[in-house]
């Protein structure tokens, strides 16, 4: 089949185009990495469960079990936290969470324990070890909608699986007053999470 000159010369502006463009988003990030995901809200303000958490940026798992802490610790489950990527990589330009930021915490329990300390022994030696999956806790940056928690929207998604599919703000005594408190960066642990605290440490 002859294709024509004026057809042959679209099909290579439109190459070289494309072409650009691609290398383009090489030089200065893929579009997916220029691309966030922002909170999504119902109509009556309740959060939906974030998608796709499990491939954003994983950050670390705090764990403080039942038997170090008198058998009611407040958080016995590992904390695996993930950052959504878009924001990170705003995050690792400018030291700051940008608006629409959203944090990732899916709540892990620990397998039986076998001794006091609640430990237990495997092939790689005596500790804590990963159980089933115990819901999740959400927190988002938006500082007009959570003007009177700092900036930032607390969210429970249940602490049994299957995780809920929308989650209401929690109120500021729940969450937001300890993060107020104690967290490191503007509301956020990040003396817990190496990839943030390097950065901010610069």
């Amino acid at each position: 089949m002859r294709i024509g000159y004026k057809t042959a010369a679209v099909v290579v502006v439109s190459s070289a185009i494309a072409t650009a463009v691609f290398f383009g988003s090489l030089k200065n990030g893929n579009a997916q990495s220029a691309t966030r995901y922002l909170p999504e809200y119902t109509a009556d303000g309740q959060l939906l469960l974030p998608k796709n958490f499990h491939e954003w940026v994983y950050l670390g798992s705090p764990l403080t079990p039942n038997a170090l802490n008198g058998g009611m610790a407040g958080f016995p489950e590992f904390h695996n936290v993930y950052i959504e990527p878009g924001s990170y990589a705003i995050y690792k330009k400018t030291g700051e969470f940008p608006e629409g930021t959203i944090f990732f915490k899916e709540l892990q329990l620990t397998l039986p324990g076998q001794n006091p300390d609640g430990s237990r022994t495997e092939p790689s030696g005596r500790g804590y070890f990963p159980g089933p999956f115990n819901g999740a806790d959400v927190t988002v940056k938006d500082s007009k909608r959570f003007a009177d928690t700092n900036g930032w929207g607390y969210f429970n998604f249940n602490h049994h699986e299957p995780k809920a599919a929308m989650a209401k703000v929690k109120a500021k005594e729940e969450c937001a007053f300890c993060h107020i408190a104690y967290a490191k960066k503007d509301e956020v642990w990040t003396q817990f999470y190496p990839l943030l605290d390097k950065l901010d440490s610069k």
